[in-house]
């Protein structure tokens, strides 16, 4: 059984052909699908796909960095209000962004914060999202970093130093498409980081692995990315599936 930790299932990407989509990953082995959060405008969307599949889709909550503008307090206090209303699996994807747009650092800044404060309050993982934003990921981590802070480094791009760094603050790193391109870098030393801090992801629909690069991503797409995973560690891909579910299964509690 294989487990999809980050895919955006709701995805407008998906309006054309999701019922097929989701099952061409059923078929392939995924049986577990953890959706990330953007902003309120996916929220019925994703409340919709929990409905269609309720025994292998699972939500999260959280505002997504490039969704930080003027009105994020409002973005916030709307994340805030679903958390008083009913369960959810993580507070995700959170983080900082400084590709898109570095004129909210600031703003981004304090709704991470404000956010691993909220996980921390339902003793629920954070799954962060980082794009050219790392030390400002760190330092906010680091005054947040106790026994309550855990969950996964999604779309993990960074150097070896750095995923030492994101395992010290009870991180897994979240492994998708980049570990199979051939500029990724992340599986020159990957096989230097225990299993036990890895779980697999698509991010679909972006970031699709090869032989798919540049195309839609989809989470059938998984076996790939497991398949390289293999490769890498020198085991089968039947053991990388079951050590990935089994450490989602730590992250999540499910």
């Amino acid at each position: 059984m294989l487990t999809d930790t980050h895919t955006h299932l709701y995805s407008e990407a998906f309006n054309e052909d999701r019922s097929q989509m989701m099952q061409r990953a059923l078929d392939k082995g995924v049986k577990r699908f953890f959706i990330p959060a953007i902003d309120s405008s996916y929220v019925e969307g994703m409340f919709s796909l929990e409905r269609a599949y309720p025994d292998y889709v699972f939500l999260m909550m959280g505002l997504h960095p490039t969704s930080v503008k003027e009105n994020y307090l409002e973005e916030l206090a709307l994340v805030e209000s679903f958390f008083r209303e009913r369960e959810f699996i993580a507070v995700g994807e959170i983080g900082i962004d400084l590709y898109w747009d570095s004129s909210t650092l600031e703003i981004q800044k304090i709704a991470f914060k404000r956010q691993i404060q909220l996980a921390k309050k339902y003793n629920l993982p954070i799954v962060i999202h980082c794009r050219d934003a790392f030390n400002e990921i760190f330092e906010v981590l680091e005054t947040e970093k106790d026994d309550n802070l855990f969950g996964i480094f999604h779309c993990f791009t960074g150097t070896f130093e750095q995923a030492q760094k994101a395992i010290s603050y009870n991180m897994k790193l979240g492994i998708g498409g980049v570990v199979t391109f051939k500029n990724g870098k992340i599986d020159t030393f990957l096989n230097q980081i225990p299993l036990e801090h890895i779980v697999l992801e698509t991010d679909s629909p972006y970031l699709a692995p090869a032989p798919f690069r540049g195309k839609r991503n989809e989470s059938s797409y998984l076996i790939y990315i497991c398949e390289k995973l293999a490769n890498i560690y020198g085991i089968s891909s039947e053991e990388i599936a079951r050590i990935t579910t089994e450490n989602s299964k730590m992250v999540f509690g499910i």
